[in-house]
């Protein structure tokens, strides 16, 4: 008996601390994608400024374009696999690729090759945050799965204030936040090697021989209006978060606010953002998912549309650029939520997978044509109508969005069900 009791306590004690390797190693993950989403809006006015490789704004907003392409494409293609080869080998084979090609961003010779190296960093980068948030939520029980994922995604606006402390001390010397990126994710991948276990869920469905769900199984009637109003709210929500890391500076700057200002503004935003993360999580586990994200994206529209107005007090100013981060980044981040909630293990990376994907693509809109309006020389106001327009459509997005969970059973039948 006394065995029996030693050997239960030494499982749980294993199991307690893989979970907590899980936990940590998910979020530091998360952390160094902020980081590196965050570095170019960073220090755009610098490269701009000094004219690197003779870069123009437009070249700005296509670098910015192709890094977010590249985390498009990583998003949606890991999904499938992830659900196929298993969580862990996806994860550390992701940070790994965007860490090699972070780490020789400072040395293109050419903008074109800048911008290529964007690109194939930002596949790895893209595949990070849904394998992540697909451990981390297959971790928690259901009843935590919100706080689950916007516990994943503190790191992820941690990973950006970080970057926007050091871009305010590097200021030219912008190629240390690139070398530093590069060197700490691949330490980060040599961790994961060692202490990361594979997802316990995934383990489990392989174990009973769960038959994975096919990509298109999940447009059938019992999950298209989840589908589409995920991947409407997750593209509204991507949107205004990339648009804002990536221009808020440069908006900010157009409005008369000098450069040291405008980029501790992009700080401002973010540590609003953790903040929100934390308060939005905590809220949508005892009120509710569904409800939480449409209030979050409520308040983001007034948020947004108040920063379209030049604010001669500071105090207000960051108040207000505070409150944005709060309810903007923690909206979008409870669309995954609702995704991790709602589909049972054996999709629930595909899902989430496609979600992010989808989303991608409005990241890749949002500074295109948030660039576009600086271009112009209209990013202030207009960027800010623009955000705002962009969070009334991810609101109505939500409000079309089941309010029951998804049982694995009723997966099942519409995987077996003929098509009209």
């Amino acid at each position: 008996m006394a065995s029996a009791t030693t050997s239960d306590s030494s499982t749980r004690g294993s199991r307690g601390t893989s979970g907590t390797w899980t936990v940590v190693l998910c979020w530091i993950t998360v952390m160094l994608e902020g980081y590196d989403l965050v570095v170019l809006g960073a220090i755009i006015p610098t490269l701009l400024k000094t004219r690197h490789l003779g870069m123009t704004a437009a070249d700005a907003t296509t670098i910015a374009t192709l890094s977010l392409v590249g985390v498009a494409i990583g998003a949606v293609c890991v999904g499938p696999l992830a659900d196929r080869l298993g969580r862990r080998a996806l994860l550390i084979g992701s940070v790994v690729l965007f860490s090699v090609f972070t780490l020789v961003v400072p040395l293109a010779n050419s903008v074109a090759m800048f911008a290529l190296l964007r690109l194939i960093a930002g596949l790895g980068l893209g595949a990070c945050m849904p394998v992540s948030l697909t451990m981390m939520a297959e971790h928690m029980p259901a009843g935590r799965r919100a706080r689950a994922s916007t516990l994943t995604m503190t790191g992820y606006h941690t990973g950006a204030v970080i970057t926007s402390l050091l871009a305010l001390q590097v200021t030219d010397d912008w190629e240390i936040l690139f070398y530093l990126l590069g060197v700490v994710g691949l330490g980060v991948a040599v961790i994961q090697w060692f202490r990361l276990p594979e997802s316990e869920a995934f383990v489990k469905a392989q174990k009973e021989g769960t038959e994975r769900v096919p990509f298109g199984e999940l447009l059938k009637p019992a999950y298209l209006r989840a589908c589409v109003g995920v991947w409407v709210a997750s593209f509204m929500g991507l949107l205004l978060v990339y648009g804002l890391n990536t221009w808020l500076p440069k908006l900010m700057n157009d409005a008369g606010y000098p450069v040291p200002t405008a980029v501790t503004q992009l700080l401002v935003l973010n540590v609003g953002g953790v903040l929100g993360l934390v308060l939005g999580g905590w809220v949508a586990d005892r009120r509710g998912i569904k409800g939480t994200t449409m209030g979050w994206f409520a308040v983001s529209v007034v948020m947004l549309a108040c920063l379209s107005v030049k604010m001669d007090s500071d105090l207000l100013l960051n108040t207000v650029v505070f409150l944005t981060g709060v309810f903007v980044f923690s909206a979008q981040v409870l669309v995954y939520a609702y995704v991790t909630n709602f589909y049972p293990a054996a999709v629930r990376g595909t899902a989430l997978g496609s979600a992010s994907g989808i989303g991608r693509l409005g990241s890749i809109v949002g500074p295109s044509i948030t660039g576009a309006l600086v271009a112009s020389g209209i990013g202030h106001p207009w960027g800010f109508y623009f955000f705002a327009a962009v969070a009334v459509f991810g609101f109505l997005a939500v409000l079309t969005l089941p309010s029951r969970r998804a049982e694995p059973e009723a997966l099942e039948a519409a995987a077996v069900e003929p098509a009209a």
